[in-house]
């Protein structure tokens, strides 16, 4: 897949999240996709399939007021790309022992999405 091609697709993803764009972030997403959100060498979800995808993005709707991934640095390989990313959320909510409502959370992680026939099929976050 060309680069150009993966790029607009991961922006209009990006664009999509920080708009609460539920519907946006699935439009190039593969029906058949791996979500895996890995912390150290541990993986923490893992998820399979579009609905199953569907249902955990709907769920940070409502617990951020606010937030914004920013991508710092991107390199492209076959059908790969990886976003080094800076994120920061206002939260709408407290947080059961942890942050408030209205608190700011930072985070940076590198996030790859791999492709297949045209659309995500992998999704994977690394903190």
């Amino acid at each position: 897949m060309k680069e150009k091609l993966m790029k607009r697709i991961t922006d209009q993803y990006i664009k999509s999240f920080n708009e609460f764009d539920v519907e946006g972030m699935l439009k190039n997403i593969h029906r058949d996709v791996v979500f895996k959100n890995i912390a150290g060498e541990e993986v923490t979800v893992e998820l399979n399939g579009k609905i199953a995808f569907k249902n955990q993005i709907d769920q940070p709707v409502e617990l951020f007021e606010k937030r914004e991934m920013k991508i710092i640095e991107q390199k492209f390989g076959d059908d790969m790309v990886e976003n080094h990313v800076d994120f920061k959320g206002v939260l709408a909510v407290d947080i059961p022992d942890g942050p408030k409502k209205h608190d700011l959370i930072r985070l940076q992680y590198t996030t790859i999405f791999k492709f297949k026939e045209g659309k995500i099929i992998s999704i994977e976050d690394i903190n």
